[in-house]
């Protein structure tokens, strides 16, 4: 029986191996999957050993996607992009191929949410970790605009630097409160909602907006999705299907198959 695992610290609220038990029972795939949790100085070691083991993939979360990275022997454009890893595949000559799912999961939700990206404005808010390892696939679907907002407008100037193009601009969110520009979809990828806070933009900016995507998510809508229902915004989305698709983004990649997410989803939903 194949092996796979996550890595993460803290790594026992992960929900990968219910995830990717589902897809391989749904795809009638036999593997195992399990959680491993590494000293924060012991990545290495670890993965080393889970593959001598004979491990053939793993999902990487925080803190170890940069040491994913470079432990790595090659990597998709859009893992050089983000600078950050959280797929590793064990190859046939031995070598460890690292891939970053997150954009690709978080392009599948939007699309299976019915919310078009081709030749939209597109705004994403924060720019750290989060909003890099989405934004190579984003800018794949050919949006007309995709704008970087941060509260810090250095960070988020450097993030738009990555893919040098003519629609891929940055701002601060005080320049983007003056500018009035108004978005079809508005993505938060900032921690605020991880502590109850909104990010520091004016209402009429969110209120302008046809869709609403937050990448996290809970048991009921996060901070961020209730102030944009509260401006009466109808189509306000959390994260739950990201995390899914960036999963079945992941087996795909180690088994060749292609999971259907949707009732993955629910099931998730209903244990939320």
């Amino acid at each position: 029986m194949d092996h796979y695992a996550v890595f993460g610290k803290p790594i026992s609220q992960s929900k990968s191996p219910l995830i990717h038990s589902l897809f391989a029972t749904q795809t009638k795939q036999s593997l195992e999957y399990t959680r491993v949790e590494p000293a924060i100085n012991g990545f290495d070691s670890a993965i080393i050993q889970f593959f001598a083991d004979g491990g053939k993939g793993a999902n990487i979360t925080a803190p170890f996607k940069l040491a994913a990275f470079e432990f790595a022997s090659n990597r998709s454009d859009r893992a050089t992009i983000s600078g950050a890893v959280n797929t590793l595949k064990k190859c046939a000559d031995g070598s460890i191929f690292g891939d970053n799912t997150d954009g690709p999961g978080l392009v599948q939700d939007l699309l299976r949410l019915s919310i078009p990206l081709k030749n939209k404005r597109i705004l994403i808010l924060g720019a750290g970790g989060a909003a890099r390892g989405v934004l190579q696939p984003l800018m794949a679907q050919q949006p007309a605009l995709l704008m970087v907002a941060n509260r810090t407008p250095s960070k988020a100037t450097l993030l738009a630097s990555l893919i040098p193009s003519d629609n891929l601009t940055a701002c601060g969110f005080n320049e983007l409160n003056s500018a009035g520009s108004s978005f079809d979809l508005i993505i938060n990828s900032t921690s605020a909602s991880l502590t109850a806070e909104l990010p520091a933009v004016e209402p009429s900016v969110i209120a302008a907006a046809k869709y609403v995507y937050d990448m996290s998510y809970g048991d009921k809508p996060t901070v961020f999705m209730q102030h944009a229902a509260n401006l009466g915004l109808t189509n306000v989305y959390d994260g739950l299907g990201m995390l899914v698709g960036q999963a079945a983004e992941s087996f795909f990649i180690w088994r060749g198959v292609r999971p259907m997410v949707e009732p993955v989803i629910q099931a998730l939903r209903e244990k939320l």
